[in-house]
C-alpha cells in the first residue's frame, strides 16, 4: 500500500477506479468525479462509531467499527472485484485519510489488489478543488443577449467548457432542465475544477453567465477572472433571437412557464407580468417571450456596463444558427 499527494493520486485515477469508502450520505453531498461509492459504514454506522469515539473513546469505536466490518469484508472485496481493472489496482480514500480508509486498503491487499490511498483524505482534495479557482486562466468569454443561441454555439468552439452543463441548469427563471436535479454547491465545484485542468494550458471559451446558475454559484476567484476576460458579443437582431428562444422554451408546459414568470414578477413589473400570462394562457407563445426577452435584454445591457468597453468586442450575426455564429466569429478573430 502506498500513500499519494493529492496530484500523484488524480494522475493515476484517470486509469484505474477510485473507491470512496465514506457513507453514503457523505458521498451523495460530493465527491471525487467518476468516484465509485464504497462505504465502509452506513450512514447510521458511522454515527454510532462516531458517537462511541467522542463519548467514550478511541478503542471502544474501533471495536465497534471492526464489528460492522467483520461482517463485510467478504462481500467488499467481491464488489472489488466488479469495479477493478484486469491489472488489479485500486485507489482508496476517505475524509481525512485516517482509519476507514487504512482499514478497506489493507483488506484489498491483503486479498491482493494494488492499492494506493489519498494522503488527506477527500479533505486534502477539496483544497486541491479550491486551489484552481485561484489559478490564473486563459479565458474568452462568448457573450450576447438572450436567445442569441450561445450555448448551441459554444459547443462549436474549442476548447470550451459548459458551466450550464456541468450545474444542469439553462440559467435565468426558466432555466431548470426536466426532470433532472442540480448538483450541490460542493460537486459543481469538483466538477468545475475537473473541467478546467483538462483544459490546462489551452484558452478556453466560456458563456456569459450570471454567477448564480439555479442553485449553485460560480466561485468568486474564478467569477473575477471571467469578469475581467474579453468578451465577445454576438449582436443578433431581436427577431432571429425572439424566434430561436420560443423554439427552445415554447414547448415547455404552461403551469411550468406560469411558475417562472411569476419568479421574476417584481422585477419584470405588474402590468407586463398580467400580460405575459395572459398571452401564454392564450396561446401567444411568441407575444409572451417578446416581453420576457425585452426584459432579459435590459438586464443584460446593465451587466455589460460593469465591463469596460475595451474588454467587449462586438460582433453582428444576422442568424442564430450555430454554424453561422461560430463562423462569423472565428472571420472576426482572424482579422
Amino acid at each position: 500500500m502506498n500513500k499519494l499527494s493529492i496530484e500523484q493520486f488524480l494522475e493515476l485515477a484517470a486509469k484505474h477506479p477510485v473507491l470512496d469508502v465514506r457513507s453514503p450520505g457523505e458521498y451523495q453531498q460530493a465527491h471525487i468525479p467518476g468516484a465509485h461509492s464504497f462505504p465502509l459504514f452506513t450512514d447510521e454506522e458511522r454515527k454510532v462509531v462516531g458517537t462511541a469515539y467522542k463519548q467514550q473513546n478511541r478503542e471502544t469505536a474501533v471495536k465497534i467499527g471492526l464489528d460492522y466490518f467483520g461482517v463485510k469484508m467478504r462481500s467488499m472485496v467481491e464488489q472489488a472485484e466488479t469495479i477493478a481493472r484486469k491489472d488489479k489496482t485500486l485507489l482508496v480514500h476517505c475524509w481525512r485519510g485516517g482509519m476507514r480508509s487504512a482499514g478497506v486498503a489493507w483488506l484489498m491487499d491483503l486479498y491482493g489488489f494494488k492499492v494506493y490511498t489519498l494522503a488527506g483524505g477527500y479533505k486534502a482534495y477539496r483544497q486541491w478543488v479550491l486551489q484552481q479557482f485561484d489559478r490564473q486562466w486563459d479565458l474568452r468569454i462568448l457573450g450576447g443577449y438572450t436567445g442569441s443561441g450561445k450555448t448551441e454555439a459554444l459547443q462549436k468552439l474549442r476548447p470550451h467548457i459548459d458551466l450550464e452543463s456541468i450545474a444542469v441548469h439553462r440559467g435565468s427563471a426558466f432555466g431548470d432542465v426536466e426532470g433532472k436535479t442540480q448538483p450541490r454547491q460542493e460537486m459543481f465545484e469538483n466538477l468545475l475544477a475537473t473541467e478546467l485542468v483538462k483544459q490546462e494550458g489551452n484558452t478556453i471559451w466560456l458563456e456569459d453567465e450570471s454567477q448564480r446558475i439555479g442553485l449553485v454559484n460560480i466561485p468568486q476567484p474564478f467569477w473575477k477572472q471571467m469578469r475581467n476576460a474579453k468578451v465577445y458579443f454576438v449582436d443578433i437582431p431581436f427577431e432571429q433571437r425572439l424566434e430561436h428562444i420560443v423554439k427552445g422554451y415554447g414547448k415547455q408546459q404552461k403551469p411550468k412557464l406560469v411558475n417562472s414568470i411569476m419568479r421574476i414578477q417584481k422585477r419584470l413589473g405588474g402590468l407586463d407580468t398580467k400580460n405575459a400570462v395572459n398571452y401564454l394562457l392564450e396561446d401567444d407563445i411568441k407575444g409572451c417571450f417578446s416581453i420576457l426577452l425585452k426584459y432579459y435584454d435590459k438586464q443584460y445591457s446593465k451587466a455589460l456596463q460593469e465591463r469596460t468597453a475595451q474588454q467587449i468586442q462586438t460582433i453582428p450575426c444576422p442568424t442564430t444558427d450555430a454554424v453561422q455564429v461560430v463562423t462569423t466569429l472565428t472571420e472576426h478573430l482572424n482579422n
